[in-house]
């Protein structure tokens, strides 16, 4: 019998004082969540540049890993691409683990005791998670934030897919998108003159010389140690759990400091700084897609000096959904069956590429994962055209821009590179690595639909880089294991054009 882990036995007890009716469930579902957290840290620790392992070998049964202290991990063929739960178990110089932080623990690697900690939290909240969600249905949401609220397993290839240490389970069933609540946004007053702000500030969000800063009930218990004045009801929360959906309005993203996935969710005061400027620039952008792809607009955001006290106001991205359409988060596709004819996927992968690929030729890298990308479906499931949201991670590089005419931004910082790799990364290991594998689901569909959708892409030197070169991904466990290294780290994973 599995001897819980203490994440696993500190949920169970909460819940079962909280919201007992979910006791058993959350039980049933322990077995599952550990072998989907399992596989995903399988996935990296067969292709991610981790030091500390320095051989792996394909055999008949699997994949066999050898370690730098000479001992040696053996588990199923990991499919980089693949998306289903698959390893129920590996094992260490013969001695099986189906749990990922056990096995992390006998690793025994450097910086490990965090990400111990972190996978722990991961199966017991995907649990929890997956204990709360309804019957599966393929009738579509009317609304966006049901879209967003249908993915229940986070993200697909992420060990640390739903941690979320310092989270109470009645804080995760109060806040956690996939259990569909309703939440209050506290508004927190700041004096004006201490506040950095960009684009328009609504008047329903002032008091006289103050702003009122939208600020989510988590943050304001526990990292601002304070209550708001007032509230803003009826939000929804979307996939990211910070950014909620406010009723017949536009989007609000929130300052969470604590560590989801692997990141800290604060809201920094240099995107605060940039974000009215990239919004302008990434509509001039837009103009120039042929009406293939939206950006929705930063309509206002606003810092009190700290990004711990921050909002940013953006544009629904319903906004660009004519009658009868709906736009849907990629990473919500593989939740609904679509009614579209067969090779969707070319399709799709035709349309993200062509996108994609036509901005990085002009000079722009979208991060567009399934979390940022979204896309126009009409009547039938077709894709018609893309949206995309939250601009604070891309790239831009001034090189490009002055080839294509283009007048560079007054932009500074980590978004301006020349460096081509660096946009590679970003375009490739957020688009085709992510949005489109997390579609498409293993390395043989992510490869069909490719490779009917390049025939059709115009040709450049990226496109070739793309259909030649290995395929770069974040190598996010690497990342966690590595806190001394700042910025993204990757991997190489096989190009399934090849």
């Amino acid at each position: 019998m599995h001897r819980p882990t203490t994440a696993e036995a500190e949920v169970a007890a909460e819940l079962a004082e909280v919201r007992p009716g979910l006791a058993s469930r959350y039980a049933d579902e322990l077995p599952g969540a550990r072998s989907a957290v399992l596989s995903r840290l399988w996935r990296a620790l067969a292709h991610e540049p981790l030091p500390w392992v320095t051989g792996r070998e394909s055999v008949p049964e699997g994949l066999n890993l050898r370690l730098s202290d000479g001992r040696r991990l053996h588990g199923p063929r990991a499919d980089p691409y693949r998306t289903a739960d698959y390893a129920d178990s590996v094992r260490l110089e013969g001695t099986a683990y189906d749990d990922p932080a056990r096995l992390m623990t006998a690793l025994g690697v450097a910086h490990g005791t965090p990400f111990v900690a972190e996978l722990g939290h991961s199966v017991a909240s995907l649990a929890l998670s997956r204990a709360g969600r309804p019957d599966p249905s393929n009738e579509w949401p009317e609304e966006d934030w049901e879209w967003e609220q249908r993915v229940v397993d986070g993200h697909p290839f992420h060990p640390n897919c739903r941690s979320r240490p310092g989270f109470s389970v009645a804080e995760q069933l109060a806040y956690g998108p996939e259990h569909r609540p309703v939440v209050e946004l506290g508004l927190w007053p700041v004096p004006a003159e201490e506040c950095l702000l960009t684009g328009e500030w609504p008047a329903e969000l002032r008091d006289g010389e103050r702003l009122l800063l939208p600020v989510h009930p988590w943050q304001a218990a526990h990292v601002l140690k304070g209550r708001p004045e007032r509230g803003l009801g009826g939000a929804r929360p979307l996939m990211s759990l910070r950014t909620l959906a406010l009723p017949g309005g536009p989007h609000v993203k929130t300052a969470l400091s604590a560590r989801l996935t692997s990141s800290v969710r604060d809201i920094s005061v240099y995107s605060i700084a940039l974000s009215a400027t990239l919004s302008a620039f990434a509509e001039s952008l837009a103009a120039r897609t042929d009406g293939l792809l939206h950006f929705t607009r930063t309509l206002g955001a606003a810092t009190a000096d700290s990004p711990d006290l921050a909002a940013v106001l953006r544009e629904s991205p319903r906004e660009y959904a004519g009658p009868g359409e709906r736009v849907v988060p990629v990473a919500a596709l593989a939740t609904t069956e679509l009614p579209g004819r067969p090779g969707w996927s070319a399709a799709f992968a035709r349309l993200a590429l062509t996108v994609g690929l036509r901005l990085l030729e002009l000079g722009v890298a979208l991060e567009a994962h399934g979390q940022n990308l979204l896309v126009v479906l009409d009547e039938r499931g077709e894709p018609l055209r893309l949206v995309y949201r939250d601009l604070a991670d891309i790239r831009i590089s001034p090189a490009r821009l002055a080839r294509h005419g283009i007048a560079m931004p007054e932009l500074t910082g980590r978004i301006v590179t020349d460096d081509e790799n660096a946009l590679r990364r970003k375009l490739f290991g957020s688009l085709v690595a992510g949005a489109l594998a997390g579609t498409t689901g293993s390395a043989a569909a992510l490869g069909e639909a490719l490779e009917s959708a390049v025939r059709e892409v115009p040709r450049t030197s990226d496109l070739a880089a793309l259909c030649e070169d290995p395929l770069p991904a974040k190598a996010l466990t690497l990342m966690r294991l590595s806190p001394r290294t700042p910025g993204d780290q990757w991997a190489r994973l096989p190009n399934p054009l090849k």
